[in-house]
């Protein structure tokens, strides 16, 4: 078999959320790259599909058009205007993601089957002249060769390709084959959460302006079960909890998630006539409870891969996303600066991403901790549910870090026990 020698910038093996929105930013700096999947698009991608602020923000960054094209696209992109947050006793909070919406105000967030996402930003990659896509491609090594960088085999249509590059970049998940490479290590338990996820139809009683819904059942804390609402009258249905806690207490998740939605009182009552419309499917999210090294010489982690999901919401799109934009920028820096060191990427990535995310994980993790306490959470849902003042508190914690933080000080409990 004879073997096609290629070189470029930049290798992306993941053409996921992370590798697309890394992939994006390298193009609007016209750096030539190539993203490898082993997938063929459009694929399906075991996820909560719920889509946060943070998603927009940067779509909106890469290109303000394909936005719009998304909010303006209602049959595939369900607009989503808050969050019900029901408490172990059963109590719901509804709290909205804006408290400013007007009729020209467009949704905050939106949910969406992540077959239909991932193919819509894989279509966007394919409008660059400096990407190039491999799909359906196995990649069969990667060597580390030192100052000139990294070569990578892969096949592809029974052909061999020989790619070589100063950097690659592992958006390839959480069972990245790049971190294992470099940094040799899996998630640690302690930052590892199992989730399933359904899709079923006829499920009662969705709000109208799509609030996403996160139950926290007694035995699932600190998991939570989910009901988000998508197009054409279907909901994504999940559950998330710790490994550990699976371990302990020898959880047959996918029993547990059934049976509460046949015997749960309020939600039993709306899955009376619903349907399971697809099988229930499990994947892995590695939590940032830590931090951990995400890059190095000649590699750079994003998204899962990098361990950036949410420890407390489980949101991992926006994360991956906006992790592949700070990539972007590092890489542009190295290039300029033909500097390609690991000290290099751990200041100019690594620091910057704890800095503009780290104290939204380390609150997550605190609130995730919370949630080992089922009196608490009942203590402050009820305190809310009475108090508008308060609510409104909560509804800007998602938009105000400085706020969302009094979450883990302990005197904001105080405060609300005495109503203050």
């Amino acid at each position: 078999m004879t073997t096609t020698q290629l070189k470029t910038s930049v290798i992306i093996i993941g053409a996921g959320p992370a590798g697309a929105g890394t992939s994006f930013f390298l193009s609007n700096s016209g750096i030539p790259h190539i993203v490898i999947d082993k997938e063929t698009f459009p694929r399906d991608k075991v996820c909560g599909d719920a889509c946060s602020g943070k998603t927009a923000l940067v779509i909106r960054r890469a290109n303000p058009e394909w936005l719009d094209e998304i909010l303006a696209n209602e049959q595939e992109f369900t607009p989503s205007w808050g969050i019900t947050f029901v408490a172990p006793n059963g109590k719901p909070l509804d709290i909205p993601f804006t408290n400013k919406r007007t009729p020209e105000t467009k949704a905050p967030g939106f949910t969406v089957p992540r077959m239909d996402f991932d193919y819509f930003l894989f279509q966007k990659m394919q409008l660059s002249e400096h990407c190039t896509i491999f799909q359906k491609s196995k990649v069969t090594s990667i060597e580390d060769l030192g100052k000139d960088g990294v070569r990578v085999l892969m096949t592809h249509n029974n052909e061999q390709y020989e790619i070589t590059a100063p950097l690659i970049v592992g958006a390839d998940g959480d069972k990245s084959m790049v971190r294992k490479k470099y940094i040799n290590s899996d998630v640690s338990d302690k930052a590892y959460c199992v989730g399933l996820r359904g899709y079923y139809e006829g499920v009662a009683d969705l709000k109208a302006d799509n609030y996403i819904e996160l139950h926290f059942l007694p035995e699932m804390l600190p998991g939570y079960l989910w009901i988000f609402p998508l197009p054409n009258g279907k909901a994504n249905v999940g559950v998330g909890i710790l490994s550990e806690k699976i371990r302990s207490k020898k959880i047959n998740l996918r029993e547990q998630m059934l049976y509460a939605l046949k015997t749960n009182p309020e939600i039993s009552r709306r899955f009376a006539n619903a349907k399971l419309v697809d099988k229930i499917q499990g994947w892995g999210l590695p939590l940032a409870m830590n931090r951990d090294a995400m890059s190095g010489d000649n590699f750079i982690l994003t998204g899962d891969a990098a361990c950036l999901v949410d420890p407390f919401s489980g949101e991992g799109i926006g994360n991956a996303l906006y992790s592949g934009m700070l990539a972007a920028a590092a890489i542009k820096q190295a290039i300029e600066q033909n500097n390609f060191t690991g000290a290099f990427f751990k200041e100019t990535y690594d620091d910057v991403v704890w800095k503009r995310l780290g104290d939204e994980f380390k609150i997550s993790a605190t609130l995730q901790r919370l949630c080992n306490y089922p009196w608490l959470f009942n203590f402050v849902v009820n305190k809310a549910y009475k108090s508008a003042s308060l609510r409104n508190t909560i509804s800007c914690m998602f938009t105000d870090m400085d706020l969302r933080d009094q979450l883990s000080n302990p005197m904001f409990y105080l405060r609300i026990l005495f109503n203050r």
